[in-house]
């Protein structure tokens, strides 16, 4: 199944048009965890400034599966 994953808050979305093939919902999660640890490596001591912001798994047909909030996540 391919994911995308949409950084997104109440206000702004930054989309993935690319997106990844999982083979199922677990993997995407994993993934997402990933990209998000790479995001952290990225901002370093700016992670307050992703507070309200979330990783939206999204699958192609543009349904929501899963949210992870970024702060949370990266502490």
């Amino acid at each position: 199944m391919r994911c995308f994953f949409h950084l997104v808050n109440d206000h702004e979305e930054i989309v993935d048009n690319t997106g990844i093939d999982v083979s199922d919902l677990e993997n995407a999660k994993t993934q997402a965890l990933v990209a998000i640890k790479e995001l952290r490596q990225e901002i370093g001591e700016d992670a307050q400034d992703w507070s309200g912001w979330r990783l939206d798994i999204v699958c192609s047909l543009g349904t929501l599966l899963h949210s992870l909030p970024l702060v949370e996540t990266v502490h």
